[in-house]
């Protein structure tokens, strides 16, 4: 009995289109992002702080009025195409003042990030996974230190020297990882006893690849979230010492600044005291919201 075959070979394309290949596996960061962008309310956070950086860098730099130009004849005028947000009562303009303000506080928000992510998350990456008494020590000094407000850190460092932005710099300095290495420091005890790392100290690994190469790489969604939000805070910080004189001084255009000039002349004049306040406001709102968004599109137990 003679059977024949016919192996005739398909065609490449009809090949690849027989057969149904499973979809690959979004990565954690890829999954986070597309989480992210349909959370409306971060991406507008997102888009805002994009545009206030982008024209508190490019706008000044391109102006031909300085945020300390003085013009004594259009003194305390209204909003027009001269002046978007009008005049203060030295006749400088408001618009490039608000801007140049927007670099300073985002000055200290980048500051205050560096600062949590340099200091805070490797002292609290070290306390964490050295554990004992070396933890205990070092989060006894930490306890100390946050003991001690910020506010008080600037009136000590103003004995010293005079009030400027190099002080709130300093103050940050001092205080401002203490929150972050606490953060780090949990996550580490956490994660230090699961089976990669168990297997990474069998396999040879020195502390220093077990701690910079896997610990804090899987806390890194943490760290992101905490930093988004300590920005904010930072930008009032600074806000509030500029306000009560203890940040820039004068001729600089904090924002904090601006609001203390703008409540001598709120009754007459209340744009003055309205425009930098709303721009502390919608920046602060657009850091939390960002922030939270951020927070949800990286939790693991949100994950697909």
């Amino acid at each position: 009995m003679n059977t024949e075959y016919d192996f005739t070979p398909i065609e490449h394309k009809e090949a690849a289109a027989s057969y149904q290949t499973a979809e690959e596996p979004a990565s954690y960061w890829h999954d986070a992002w597309q989480r992210l962008k349909q959370d409306k309310a971060a991406m507008a956070g997102m888009l805002f702080i994009v545009l206030i950086t982008a024209a508190a860098i490019f706008i000044p730099m391109f102006s031909s009025i300085s945020y300390e130009d003085q013009d004594f004849t259009a003194t305390n005028l209204g909003p027009s195409m001269e002046h978007f947000f009008g005049t203060d009562n030295l006749g400088r303009d408001m618009f490039i003042r608000v801007l140049y303000g927007a670099r300073i506080s985002l000055s200290i928000g980048i500051v205050a990030s560096l600062i949590n992510l340099f200091i805070g998350v490797i002292y609290g990456g070290i306390s964490g996974f050295v554990g004992g008494r070396t933890d205990r020590i070092m989060m006894n000094i930490v306890d100390i230190l946050y003991s001690v407000p910020t506010l008080l850190y600037v009136i000590l460092l103003m004995v010293v020297f005079k009030p400027g932005l190099m002080n709130i710099f300093i103050a940050l300095g001092i205080s401002y990882w203490l929150q972050m290495a606490r953060i780090v420091r949990g996550e580490v005890l956490k994660i230090k006893e699961q089976e990669f790392v168990l297997a990474a100290k069998s396999m040879g690994a020195g502390s220093g690849r077990i701690l910079f190469k896997h610990l804090i790489p899987n806390a890194l969604g943490v760290i992101i979230v905490s930093l988004s939000l300590s920005i904010p805070d930072a930008i009032f910080t600074e806000a509030f010492l500029s306000f009560i004189g203890l940040g820039v001084s004068a001729p600089m255009a904090s924002w904090g600044v601006l609001c203390s000039d703008g409540i001598n002349s709120m009754r007459a004049f209340p744009l003055q005291l309205v425009f930098p306040a709303t721009a502390i406001s919608l920046t602060m709102l657009a850091f939390n919201f960002f922030s939270d968004g951020l927070r949800d599109a990286l939790d693991p137990k949100l994950r697909r």
